[in-house]
């Protein structure tokens, strides 16, 4: 009878935990721009980024926009429309959601914000050229959309 081998994981080759480790420290260093001069959870930049590119959006397309939880993002709304930058609104389709905008500051913190987010980006990609990042995005992109397509329930 044959043993069945065992596999063996060696972090620093397994893709989800490089993948962690690079988003950790990226977002790291992404949050000083916006923690640092507003005071920003990474979860409240990421609504005011989306709503800041998309324009108003209910709180379950910023829920599937941004990958990021119910809980995480109706909080993240809750502090950004008391800190007077989103404004929430019951939409008129559905009684029991809520549309997002951003405030006049909410959209000048927007566009005070993301230039310097760039620039942090394109530190952080200085060592590429801009053949690898075109790669490196192309990549990410090609495994994102692998695992949504795993995470769907089968036939």
């Amino acid at each position: 009878m044959k043993k069945a081998r065992t596999a063996s994981l060696t972090l620093d080759e397994f893709l989800p935990y490089r993948l962690s480790v690079a988003d950790n420290v990226v977002s790291q260093r992404i949050a000083r721009v916006y923690a640092a001069e507003d005071g920003l959870s990474t979860q409240e930049w990421r609504l005011i980024a989306v709503l800041g590119e998309d324009g108003e959006r209910s709180q379950l397309e910023l829920v599937r926009r941004t990958r990021m939880e119910k809980v995480p993002v109706s909080r993240a709304a809750r502090s950004l429309e008391e800190r007077g930058l989103v404004r929430r609104a019951t939409s008129q389709s559905d009684a029991r959601s809520r549309r997002l905008t951003l405030t006049a500051s909410g959209r000048r913190l927007y566009q005070r914000v993301a230039p310097a987010a760039l620039e942090a980006e394109a530190e952080v990609l200085a060592e590429l050229s801009p053949s690898e990042r075109e790669v490196l995005r192309s990549l990410l992109e090609r495994v994102e959309r692998a695992a949504i397509r795993a995470l769907k329930p089968g036939p």
